[in-house]
């Protein structure tokens, strides 16, 4: 029986345990920390549980393909609500409740930017159009520079819109900054700039407003849970705190685990979901990573980090599931983050009251807030020692007079703050970067590392450091494409 050692029990290695375990194959899968699902896990403390990092969960139909194809119904394990509103944006006290009913939102439009609905809804036409052609290359390996001869990739080329931003699209179609950065703020998700982020990537916002946003009853953290159950009903294994201290390669080809505790594990094939930058740093030797040595890796762009607060609050705060304000000026709080390296004296700030849709979250009458402000990762060179509390309080205070409750401190019963500094080195997330490599053009597809490792044969990749990209529904497309290849590639040996 084929024996396939999974690394990292996020989202992406856990997709990969349940298709390949489906496939028959011996699967054991190895966390390094006490708990399953990597940063899509959570926390508990004193009645009051917290996703520790994705939110936001879009385009549940490809999970449902995840679990279809490994002869499970991903609705047997989770309970999905659809959001309505799906998320509230606050500008300077305009506030936009987003949904994903495309007649609401229409009349959302136009409640607050009179005449600019049917520019909404053409947005809607001409994204539908191109996600249709965008999708077949994402959903793909892209393992050589011929692919982008095929035919699929020839009549997908317009749609990446080469050259433009995803503020120069957005800017065809609505005039007031507001509305763009209602149709751009995903950007954020890959921890990028809309005045940098690529084009293509209008397809962000058009997947939630055309398929929703939903949270499933308990957090996101349930997602991971079930998947790691499903894989163990196929005969998956996973080991919780076992951490990997190296792969192991013989003759260009992968031989077994070590791990922390120096135990060997011997593997036919192996699945990397750890940190892609953070693992190749630290499992691979060097002459086994030509593309990636660790002064390549240091000139690669990486995504922003996250500085996050978790509160437990003695009340009931008003706010939607999700809402974000908007700093005064976006594009210089952005730059402070992508550009300049610098704590931004009015952030951004993204709160997620999931205990106002599920009331399993936090006790009766009170409130789990997860506080977002986006910052620069670590090769700012930022103090975080320094500069936690009173970044800290600088964030409180926004959030205070923000949601209309001047002494919120107060309530906080509950309350663990993740910096980049934790980020780094008590997640292993490679200077920081929440969000993993970033996705400028230099560094997707083909220039994104491959779910297929070249330099060592039986490595494989999945999660937001490769094809396609981070996001959990592309970390469950990469999951599914590394799955395929790794088995094509059996399959052929077989034959051979």
């Amino acid at each position: 029986m084929t024996q396939v050692a999974v690394i990292g029990a996020g989202p992406g290695g856990l997709a990969a345990a349940m298709l390949l375990s489906a496939e028959g194959y011996d699967v054991d899968v190895y966390e390094k920390q006490s708990y399953l699902g990597g940063r899509t896990s959570s926390f508990t403390k004193e009645g009051y549980t917290f996703d520790l990092g994705p939110t936001f969960f879009s385009m549940p139909h490809i999970l449902e393909n995840i679990f279809r194809d490994s002869g499970k119904n991903l609705h047997d394990y989770v309970d999905l609500i659809r959001l309505d509103p799906m998320y509230s944006l606050v500008f300077d006290g305009m506030k936009i409740r987003a949904s994903s009913d495309e007649e609401n939102m229409f009349a959302e439009v136009e409640k607050h930017f009179p005449g600019s609905g049917p520019a909404y809804k053409k947005f809607m036409r001409d994204t539908r159009k191109k996600l249709a052609a965008l999708s077949p290359i994402l959903q793909e390996n892209h393992a050589s520079l011929l692919d982008y001869m095929r035919w699929r990739s020839i009549k997908a080329l317009p749609e990446l819109e080469v050259g433009k931003t995803l503020h120069d699209v957005l800017s065809k179609y609505f005039d007031d900054e507001r509305l763009k950065l209602s149709f751009t703020f995903q950007s954020k998700y890959l921890g990028m700039s809309p005045w940098e982020c690529p084009g293509a990537f209008s397809i962000l916002s058009f997947m939630e407003h055309e398929y929703g946003i939903y949270h499933p009853r308990g957090g996101l953290n349930q997602l991971t849970k079930a998947m790691a159950q499903a894989a163990e009903e196929n005969g998956a294994r996973i080991h919780l705190q076992k951490g990997i201290k190296k792969i192991e390669v013989h003759d260009k080809k992968v031989q077994s685990l070590r791990l922390e505790d120096d135990s060997v594990i011997r593997a036919d094939h192996i699945v990397m979901n750890a940190d892609f930058a953070n693992s190749m740093k630290h499992l691979i030797d060097d002459k086994y990573r030509s593309k990636y040595t660790d002064a390549k890796l240091e000139k690669k762009k990486y995504s922003c980090s996250t500085f996050m607060i978790y509160a437990g609050i003695n009340k009931k705060v008003n706010l939607d599931h999700h809402t974000i304000f908007f700093s005064k000026d976006y594009k210089q709080n952005v730059e402070e983050i992508t550009k300049l390296g610098k704590l931004s004296r009015d952030p951004s700030i993204y709160i997620h009251n999931a205990s106002v849709t599920d009331d399993t979250l936090a006790p009766a009458g009170k409130s789990a807030l997860y506080i977002l402000a986006p910052v620069a990762n670590n090769f700012s060179g930022i103090n975080w020692e320094e500069n936690k509390k009173r970044f800290r309080d600088l964030i409180m205070q926004e959030v205070a007079a923000k949601t209309g409750i001047p002494d919120i401190e107060n309530y906080i019963e509950v309350e663990e703050i993740l910096t980049p500094y934790e980020w780094e080195y008590e997640k292993d997330i490679y200077q920081g970067a929440t969000f993993n490599l970033s996705h400028n053009l230099g560094q997707m597809m083909y220039f994104r590392p491959h779910n297929q490792f070249e330099d060592i044969n039986g490595l494989w990749l999945t999660g937001g450091g490769t094809h396609p990209g981070s996001g959990l529904p592309t970390i469950f497309e990469s999951a599914r494409i590394t799955s395929n290849l790794l088995v094509h590639e059996v399959r052929k040996k077989v034959k051979s």
